[in-house]
């Protein structure tokens, strides 16, 4: 699927458009909410304040910098490529987060332009990529400074789960592209999202 952006701007070297910075803002708010609203349920309270605040920092950043990677990456060949949010899946995934799940399908980053099977492979392996970069990076926060405490630990297993989830080889998920690309990059990062998942 590809999309042409209409107005758009340069923030140094990357090119966005205000539509996309309000389809981000949305997205990573939406996903914050269901993530806390799921959890410890609808409750204006201190708790719900801090885990909403943990979410944001957590998942929110997760899902954000993967679609940034997605951009740069595809910019970095020479495509248009912004991210839109499907407004629907965000209200669908909010109220599926009362009943204690998550189900979401934020939205994706469209891109204009031709690329190689390669190029196209990594624009899609930066995504999961950067979850587990973080997910690393979350680790170690937690071993230098524990008194992150749950924040490490949530930005450690988020990340973990987005980037091992977006390796599913079907469909429009990453991992199609990257086994397209690169049979063996794609078995070292799922083996790696496997073991630090389920046996770290």
């Amino acid at each position: 699927m590809y999309y042409r952006p209409n107005k758009h701007f340069k923030i140094g070297k990357i090119s966005t458009s205000k539509i996309e910075i309000i389809d981000i803002i949305k997205s990573w708010l939406a996903i914050s909410l269901a993530f806390t609203i799921a959890n410890i349920g609808l409750s204006f309270n201190i708790n719900f304040i801090i885990l909403l605040i943990v979410s944001a920092l957590t998942i929110g950043i997760g899902f954000l910098l993967h679609e940034l990677a997605h951009k740069f990456a595809a910019q970095h060949y020479g495509c248009e490529a912004e991210f839109r949010s499907f407004d629907q899946m965000l209200v669908v995934g909010v109220l599926i987060s009362f009943l204690g799940f998550l189900f979401f399908a934020p939205g994706a980053v469209f891109i204009s332009g031709r690329v190689t099977r390669k190029e196209n492979g990594i624009v899609s392996a930066v995504g999961p990529l950067t979850n587990f970069t973080l997910a690393m990076l979350f680790l170690g926060a937690g071993i230098l400074y524990p008194m992150l405490g749950i924040v490490s630990i949530i930005g450690f297993q988020v990340n973990l789960w987005l980037g091992l989830f977006n390796m599913i080889p079907f469909g429009n998920f990453d991992g199609k592209k990257i086994l397209y690309w690169n049979r063996y990059i794609w078995t070292v990062m799922v083996i790696f999202g496997v073991y630090f998942i389920f046996f770290f």
